[in-house]
C-alpha cells in the first residue's frame, strides 16, 4: 500500500516541474499503459503514471479555463456574483466575481477584480459591471514569486480593472462579511483585523508593517488559518474529552477514543467553515481525518503512513495545489516532525518537546524555504516558542468564544476586547524581535550546494547518539558557498521587471550598480517587494553606485528601500531628491571597474525632469550599452551632439518606448543591435508605442519587453544574446 501511495504521489507531484503539457494523445497512452500496468508486477508504475494523468488533465482544464488572448487588455460590460470576503484597502477594494457573464464574449469561471476608489462590495452580491480584462500575469524576476502558478492553483482564469459598475441584487448569503463587518466594529485595543485574520482567515486588513514584523520573526503562519488553527481546535477538543475520561469525568457508557475523535473533527470542520474552507483549510482538514483515522484504527502503521495518506488525498482533490509555497511548507513541517520524533526511544518532558521541535523546524525547513525563495527568519525559532503558546492557548480560544457568544451582550465583546489586549502585546513583543533581527534573504544556491544543506539539515536531525552528526553541521556552511565571479572585462546586465518601471542592475567582477530602483507608490513599493528581494537572492549585499536618472516615482521611488536594506557606498542622481542625499550627475564623470568603463551624461539644461536624466554608457570590450532614463527628443538631439559618431550595441529604450522618444536620427545614428522595454503591461501610457516600435523593426533592432519576456539578462562583454526570464518555460506562463 505504501508503495504504491508513494508512486501517485509523485507521479501527482511531477505536475510543477513540467515546461509543458503532454498533449491529449499522450496522455490517452499514458492512461492505457497505466492501466496495462495495474494489472503486472509493476504495478507501482501504474500508479505513477494515473497520477500523472489526472494532475496534467486536471491542469489543462484550468487552462482553457484562461480569458482568451482576444479578449486580453479589452473592456468589457459583464455580471456576477461576488465570491469569497473582499480584501479593502486605502486605494479601493479586491473581490472575486464567480461565474461571470457577458454578452459579447464566453468568460473564465473566475475572475479576480480590483476597483479602485469603488464602493464597498459585499459577499454575496451580484453586481454588473465595465471591467478591462487581462490574461493572468504577474512580474516575472530570477528566483523571485510566480503570480501566474498562483492564480492557476487558486483557477482564477483572468484579472481586471472595474472601471463603473451598478448593484444587480444586494447580497444574498453574505455571513461571513457580516461577522466580519461585527469583528471589526468592536473594541480590541487597535487588533480588530487581526481578530478579522485569526477567525475568519481575512488578512486583507493587517497593515503592511505587520506583515513585516510577521515575516520578520517568522509567524506569518500564526495570522493566516491553516493546519496549525485547525489542529489546534481539533486538539483542544480531543484534549478536553480525554483529560475528562481520564479523571472520570466522561460518560463509562460511551468509549471515549471514538467520541473525542468524532468532536475534534467537527470542531475543525466547523472552524473551516467559519474560515470560508479556502484551499489551505481544505488540506488541513483532509489531513486531520486522515490522522484521527489512523489514531482510531491504524496505529499499528507507521506515522508516515497517515501523512502520505493525505499528501495523495490533496493531490487529488486538487492536483495544483503542489504549485503553491503553503502546501510545500505544510507538508515539510509535517514530515520533519516526524522524522524527527516519531522513532525516538525514551520521552522526552513536555517543555522539552515543545522547545525542540521550534529549531527542528527552523532546520528542517531550511532546505524547502531556500528552494522556494522565502526569506529565511533567524529569530523564528524564539519568536515562535513564545507566540505559538500565546495564540493558541490565550488568543484564539478567546477570539474563537467571542465570536459565538456576540449575540450576548457585552459578553462576547468582553472577550473579543480580552483577546486584543492579548495581540496587542504579542505583536509589542515581535516587534522588539523583529528590530533586533530581520528576515534574512539568502542568496540563491546552485543545485549541488543546495542538496548539500539538504543533507545537512537531515543528518543534524538525527537522534542524539548516531555518529557523523558534526558532518551535518558542516554540510550547512554550503549556505555561503560564494556564486561564480564574472570574467574580467565583462558586465552582467539585468534589468528587472517590475512593471510600469525601471531598475537594472550591472555587476562585474568585484563591483555592483544599481540603475533606478523601480517604482513606489501609496503602500505599492517595488523597491522593496521586488528590486531588493532579487538583488538578495542573486548575492548583492552592497552597491558600489545607486544611480537615479531622475526623481519620478517609477524611477526613483523605490530607492529609499534600497537604500535601507543594503550597503549603498554612492548615490548619484541626476536630480536632486529631499528622500536621499546624492552627488549630482555630471557630464564627463566616469571610472573603470574590472576593465569595464562607465561614463556619465546630464543635459542641465533639459526643460523637463525627463530631459535631465542621468544618462549611463557602458563599454565592456568594445561592446556598448546605453541607459538612457527617460529623454526625449531634445535630450537625444543634445546627446548626439555630444557622442558624434559613436556606435550602441544595446539601448534601453528611452522613457519606456514613448513617442516622444527614440527619433529617427538617434536610431540611426547610434544603429544599436537591440533595444530593452521596460514597462508594465496594458499601462496606462500606451507605452511602448506604435509608431516607436515600427522604427526599431525598420532599423532592424532585437526588440527585448519586460511586459512580455519577464527580467531580461545579457552578458555585455561577450557579444551574448538577451535572455527573457519568461524563456525558462513552465507550462503555465503565457507564450505570448
Amino acid at each position: 500500500m505504501r508503495t504504491g501511495m508513494l508512486a501517485l504521489a509523485l507521479g501527482l507531484l511531477c505536475l510543477g516541474f513540467l515546461p509543458v503539457l503532454p498533449t491529449v494523445g499522450w496522455l490517452v497512452v499514458m492512461l492505457l499503459a497505466a492501466l496495462g500496468c495495474l494489472a503486472t508486477r509493476v504495478w507501482p508504475l501504474g500508479c505513477l503514471l494515473l497520477g500523472f494523468c489526472w494532475a496534467c488533465w486536471s491542469a489543462q482544464q484550468a487552462l482553457d479555463d484562461r480569458l482568451a488572448h482576444s479578449l486580453d487588455g479589452r473592456t468589457l460590460w459583464l455580471e456576477g456574483r461576488v465570491v469569497g470576503l473582499p480584501a479593502v484597502s486605502a486605494h479601493g477594494v479586491r473581490f472575486e466575481l464567480e461565474e461571470p457573464a457577458s454578452r459579447r464574449a464566453e468568460l473564465p469561471r473566475r475572475l479576480q477584480l480590483s476597483w479602485f476608489d469603488g464602493p464597498e462590495i459585499r459577499a454575496g452580491e451580484r453586481w454588473r459591471l465595465a471591467v478591462t480584462l487581462k490574461r493572468p500575469r504577474g512580474l516575472l524576476n530570477p528566483h523571485g514569486p510566480d503570480r501566474e502558478a498562483t492564480l492557476l492553483a487558486r483557477r482564477i482564469g483572468a484579472t481586471g480593472t472595474v472601471k463603473a459598475g451598478e448593484l444587480l441584487e444586494p447580497m444574498a448569503s453574505g455571513w461571513r462579511d457580516s461577522l466580519r463587518q461585527r469583528l471589526l466594529a468592536v473594541d480590541a485595543w487597535g487588533r480588530e483585523a487581526a481578530l478579522a485574520a485569526l477567525v475568519l482567515g481575512d488578512g486583507s486588513g493587517l497593515a503592511r508593517q505587520d506583515w513585516q514584523t510577521l515575516q520578520a520573526t517568522g509567524t506569518v503562519h500564526l495570522l493566516v488559518i491553516s493546519g496549525q488553527h485547525i489542529g489546534l481546535v481539533a486538539g483542544l477538543v480531543y484534549g478536553l474529552v480525554a483529560g475528562l475520561a481520564r479523571y472520570g469525568g466522561w460518560p463509562r457508557r460511551w468509549p471515549w477514543l471514538p467520541w473525542a475523535c468524532g468532536l475534534a473533527m467537527t470542531a475543525a470542520l466547523g472552524y473551516g467553515w467559519l474560515a470560508g474552507f479556502g484551499v489551505p483549510v481544505q488540506r488541513a482538514c483532509l489531513m486531520l481525518a486522515v490522522v484521527l483515522l489512523w489514531r482510531l484504527r491504524f496505529r499499528q502503521l507507521s506515522a508516515f503512513v497517515p501523512l502520505l495518506m493525505a499528501l495523495c488525498g490533496v493531490l487529488l482533490v486538487e492536483p495544483l495545489a503542489s504549485l503553491l509555497p503553503g502546501f510545500w511548507l505544510s507538508f515539510g513541517a509535517v514530515a520533519v516532525l516526524i522524522y524527527c520524533f516519531a522513532q525516538r526511544l525514551g520521552g522526552w518532558r513536555p517543555w522539552q518537546a515543545w522547545t525542540r521541535a521550534q529549531w527542528v523546524i527552523a532546520i528542517g525547513l531550511l532546505p524547502a524555504m531556500l528552494a522556494l525563495g522565502l526569506p529565511i527568519s533567524l529569530s523564528a525559532p524564539l519568536a515562535n516558542l513564545l507566540a505559538v503558546p500565546w495564540i493558541s492557548l490565550v488568543v484564539l480560544p478567546l477570539a474563537l468564544l467571542g465570536t459565538l457568544l456576540l449575540p450576548l451582550a457585552g459578553f462576547g465583546g468582553l472577550l473579543l476586547w480580552l483577546a486584543g489586549a492579548a495581540l496587542a502585546g504579542l505583536f509589542d513583543v515581535l516587534t522588539v524581535v523583529a528590530q533586533w533581527q530581520p528576515a534574512w534573504i539568502a542568496r540563491q544556491l546552485p543545485l549541488l550546494a543546495w542538496l548539500l544543506v539538504l543533507s545537512g539539515a537531515l543528518i543534524v536531525l538525527l537522534p542524539r547518539g548516531v555518529p557523523m552528526r558534526g558532518l551535518g553541521a558542516l554540510m550547512l556552511l554550503a549556505l555561503w558557498v560564494p556564486g561564480k565571479s564574472l570574467p574580467q572585462g565583462q558586465v552582467e546586465v539585468l534589468q528587472l521587471d517590475v512593471g510600469q518601471g525601471l531598475a537594472i542592475l550591472l555587476r562585474t567582477r568585484n563591483h555592483s550598480l544599481l540603475y533606478d530602483a523601480g517604482p513606489a507608490r501609496g503602500e505599492s513599493d517595488l523597491g522593496e517587494s521586488v528590486v531588493l528581494p532579487t538583488l538578495r537572492k542573486l548575492g548583492v549585499d552592497r552597491l558600489d553606485v545607486l544611480l537615479i536618472s531622475h526623481t519620478h516615482a517609477d524611477h526613483a521611488g523605490g530607492a529609499a528601500a534600497v537604500q535601507r536594506g543594503l550597503s549603498v557606498e554612492r548615490v548619484v542622481a541626476g536630480e536632486s531628491e529631499q528622500a536621499f542625499q546624492a552627488q549630482s550627475c555630471e557630464t564627463g564623470q566616469g571610472w573603470q571597474w574590472d576593465g569595464v568603463e562607465f561614463s556619465l551624461w546630464h543635459w542641465p539644461q533639459g526643460r523637463s525632469s525627463n530631459d535631465r536624466s542621468c544618462v549611463l554608457l557602458v563599454e565592456a570590450q568594445g561592446e556598448r550599452l546605453l541607459l538612457a532614463g527617460d529623454i526625449e527628443a531634445s535630450a537625444e538631439r543634445a546627446w548626439l551632439a555630444a557622442h558624434e559618431g559613436k556606435r550602441i550595441d544595446w539601448l534601453q529604450s528611452p522613457h519606456h518606448g514613448s513617442r516622444s522618444s527614440s527619433t529617427e536620427a538617434f536610431i540611426a545614428a547610434t544603429r544599436p543591435r537591440g533595444v530593452l522595454i521596460s514597462r508594465g503591461a496594458h499601462n496606462g501610457f500606451g507605452h511602448p508605442h506604435a509608431q516607436v516600435l515600427e522604427r526599431y523593426q525598420r532599423h532592424g533592432l532585437a526588440i527585448h519587453d519586460t511586459a512580455i519576456e519577464g527580467a531580461l539578462s545579457l552578458r555585455l562583454g561577450a557579444q551574448s544574446q538577451v535572455a527573457g526570464q519568461r524563456a525558462q518555460r513552465r507550462f503555465w506562463r503565457d507564450k505570448e
